[in-house]
């Protein structure tokens, strides 16, 4: 079988599933990942011949993708923030509004002076790293802890890190858990100059209306809070915040977009100064900031 042959199989098997231009997206993805090729390779060179164990590759893949597979847990990994990551169904796969967060928090604090103390920055809930690995990459003479409750969404982030050649102290703890000050680390004793959170924040009755290649490979734990909870993580981080960050210290997460302004009321009853709610690249209250007052 040659190129332009297995490319007219995968098309055929996939019409129809999804729309056409998703497809030839998915048979671009695969074929850089499987085969090393380009569009422009393909389109230039149509008679190059597929190995057997490379068709198979492509079988499978349309098998999975049959099912609604993410096409990321499919090749082992995804971009974010022009790096590489690894993941698989123990972590989210990272979106593009995380991106932004990340953007947000390097653009306010990226000094370039090199003598300037070391910035402290924690990572709660961190899965495959992607936040916490993208500051360590981007942020001079910083100091990154991580933390996650999931002891396999550790092992990719930690794998992650040494991919991408940085430096993060990863731990696991369950933030929820009402003895979360006496653990034996010293992680929530420590002074932090940044607290940054993408909690889960998605309300159980909003499983209606996610898609199926969600719902059904992504991990429920870094997904879901309980109808009557929504705002269950971002109490908890406020507190640890109250007592881990430094004076001015900044807080940042990603939110639902239907529960900013709560937030914002909420943040600004602990105390919390100068408030900000950002929007994402679809017009959503997406990000909130707040300093340690």
């Amino acid at each position: 079988m040659n190129i332009s042959e297995l490319k007219f199989h995968f098309k055929s098997s996939l019409k129809g599933v999804f729309p056409s231009e998703e497809v030839q997206s998915f048979f671009d993805i695969l074929s850089a990942k499987y085969l090393n090729l380009t569009r422009l390779e393909i389109a230039l060179n149509p008679k190059i011949q597929i190995s057997d164990e490379n068709q198979n590759r492509f079988k499978e893949a349309i098998a999975r993708l049959e099912k609604e597979e993410p096409i990321q847990y499919i090749i082992g990994e995804s971009e974010f923030y022009g790096m590489i990551f690894k993941v698989n169904n123990s972590t989210l796969i990272p979106r593009p509004e995380t991106e932004e967060l990340v953007e947000w928090i390097i653009s306010e604090n990226n000094y370039e002076d090199r003598n300037i103390p070391i910035l402290k920055i924690l990572d709660i809930g961190t899965g495959s790293g992607c936040i916490a690995i993208s500051l360590a990459k981007n942020l001079m003479n910083s100091e990154i802890t991580a933390v996650d409750i999931s002891e396999d969404a550790l092992k990719v982030a930690q794998e992650n890190a040494r991919k991408n050649n940085v430096e993060v102290n990863f731990l696991q703890m369950n933030i929820l858990e009402s003895d979360i000050f006496s653990y034996s680390t010293r992680t929530f004793e420590d002074k932090y100059d940044i607290i940054v959170s993408n909690p889960p924040y998605v309300r159980e009755l909003e499983k209606s209306e996610m898609h199926p290649n969600v719902l059904n490979y992504e991990p429920e734990t870094a997904l879901f809070v309980k109808d009557d909870e929504p705002l269950l993580f971002y109490k908890t981080i406020s507190a640890l915040a109250k007592n881990s960050l430094k004076q001015n210290g900044k807080l940042y997460f990603e939110i639902n977009e239907q529960y900013g302004r709560e937030l914002l009321e909420f943040l600004k009853g602990e105390g919390f100064i100068n408030i900000e709610i950002r929007k994402d690249i679809y017009g959503k209250d997406r990000m909130v900031k707040s300093n340690m007052g």
